[in-house]
């Protein structure tokens, strides 16, 4: 252990030799007379589906923010959560990972901590942008350990955060508490915790008394923290918990929000409205922030990507009533393209091309060594990720394409497995079961199994599962049936 921590330490330390790109320092310079490296910000929803935004083709629910965010900058039409569920997600998209690798592969529950801890070993992108001198934030949903634990946030690269750690307490929106930098934020709301001899352990709960909602309070401190650092360098990492449903709350009440706005008089059920009303709300805070950056003029230094950690939940009222998955099959907890195939958008003023789309293949472990580029860090050498700067900037004939994207999800009981390749998609729902061959190029909606037709495709992709190294905590298991 302390070999390999030596290691990260030395790796860290040689990061923060490099420097910046010269395209992008140069092209910096010449727009604002910066000096500093491009600021990075990523906003991550939480259970937002493919079409629950209107550039996605959403015709109910206005994001007229995000909208813009596409009209000025990109939007990718294959673009991959880490996971379909959240904390493997986020263990992708911070370390750079995909599930054949990463360290967090399910939600697991850890007991006393919540979840299951990232490692002090793992290295984020958090970790590789501070070597470069880079401030480090973060107001939201972490998942990945909790205070205390080998997955603090403050020990993995985020000089401040403020926000939930344990993903069940992120739950509920009027929280006893939040943390922020390890120390308790206790909050004027009244709290009712449920019993611990459920799955929750005592985490779930509900308020009886509402008067700070954690959504706001994070895109307060994110403006703050965009002001205190608007002559650094900063990362800020804003995964807000909207709009992920309180499964805990008594019924009518799980779709949490201050006000339904404007679909209050709307002939819709009310957690339609409040589904609604949610993703407007954190719609208008991606407009607070990029107003703010123009004030500041910073926006042509700061990259703002948007996008969701998995897709939305099925079978719900709301989620059927707005499509929120589109065209796409499954979500949340499925590894068809509604479960895991996500908006993407991305807005960087003068860098990228205004009104672009893309079809290039790309997933969360892509993020880290995008940023890594960005900020001219050495790229760890064993990461599954492929920066997608070069589709960023319109240099498509730079991008590196991936061989193939690799998922597994655990049920508890047994695991899925999916892989993409070029346009075949491989779904497996148990590592000894049957399997799903679907030509995504003619069959968006995996409605046709192809796998009888196309032997040769079977058994190629089929070889890709192989790509996975085994965890301790996330064993392949098969269904007894």
């Amino acid at each position: 252990m302390e070999q390999k921590l030596n290691s990260r330490r030395s790796f860290l330390k040689s990061a923060a030799l490099l420097s910046v790109s010269p395209f992008l320092l140069n092209s910096c310079k010449n727009a604002q007379n910066h000096s500093q490296k491009p600021n990075i910000i990523y906003i991550l929803a939480d259970d937002l589906g493919y079409g629950d935004i209107g550039c996605y083709g959403q015709e109910h629910i206005q994001t007229p923010n995000i909208d813009k965010m596409a009209k000025q900058g990109i939007r990718f039409t294959q673009h991959y959560a880490g996971n379909t569920v959240c904390a493997p997600s986020r263990c992708s998209l911070m370390t750079g990972f995909h599930m054949g690798h990463a360290e967090i592969r399910g939600n697991k529950q850890a007991e006393t901590s919540g979840q299951l801890p990232i490692s002090d070993e793992a290295v984020t992108v958090a970790e590789l942008l501070k070597s470069a001198g880079y401030k480090t934030g973060m107001m939201g949903k972490w998942g990945l350990g909790n205070a205390g634990t080998t997955g603090d946030p403050n020990e993995h690269g985020f000089d401040h955060y403020f926000g939930y750690l344990d993903q069940v307490l992120a739950h509920n929106y009027y929280p006893e508490y939040l943390i922020r930098n390890g120390e308790k934020v206790m909050l004027s709301n009244e709290v009712k915790y449920l019993d611990k001899s459920q799955w929750h352990k005592g985490l779930g709960s509900y308020t009886t008394k509402k008067e700070e909602y954690s959504h706001d309070l994070f895109m307060n401190e994110a403006i703050e923290y965009i002001e205190k650092n608007k002559n650094n360098s900063f990362f800020l990492y804003l995964p807000f918990t909207i709009p992920h449903e309180n499964g805990e709350a008594p019924l009518g009440e799980k779709m949490e929000v201050p006000d339904q706005g404007i679909y209050k008089n709307k002939n819709w059920d009310k957690d339609s409205k409040d589904y609604a009303a949610m993703i407007s709300r954190m719609d208008k805070g991606v407009g607070i922030i990029i107003q703010k950056l123009k004030e500041l003029n910073l926006d042509e230094n700061t990259l703002v990507i948007f996008s969701s950690d998995n897709g939305p939940m099925p079978n719900e009222s709301f989620t059927n009533f707005f499509n929120s998955n589109g065209r796409l099959r499954g979500g949340k907890r499925d590894l068809y393209e509604g479960g895991i195939r996500m908006p993407m958008v991305a807005y960087w003023q003068g860098k990228i091309k205004p009104g672009t789309e893309t079809n290039h293949i790309s997933a969360f472990w892509d993020f880290l060594p995008t940023a890594c580029d960005i900020a001219g860090v050495k790229t760890p050498e064993n990461i599954d990720g492929i920066s997608f700067l070069p589709t960023l900037l319109s240099n498509t004939e730079k991008q590196t394409e991936h061989e193939f994207l690799y998922w597994e999800y655990h049920t508890g009981k047994y695991t899925k497995q999916a892989v993409r390749y070029k346009n075949w998609k491989l779904v497996k729902h148990d590592p000894s079961g049957p399997v799903e061959l679907f030509d995504l190029n003619i069959d968006i909606e995996e409605k046709n199994d192809i796998s009888q037709e196309h032997p040769e495709i079977l058994q190629k992709t089929e070889r890709m599962f192989e790509d996975r190294t085994d965890s301790k905590h996330f064993e392949l298991r098969q269904s007894k049936i």
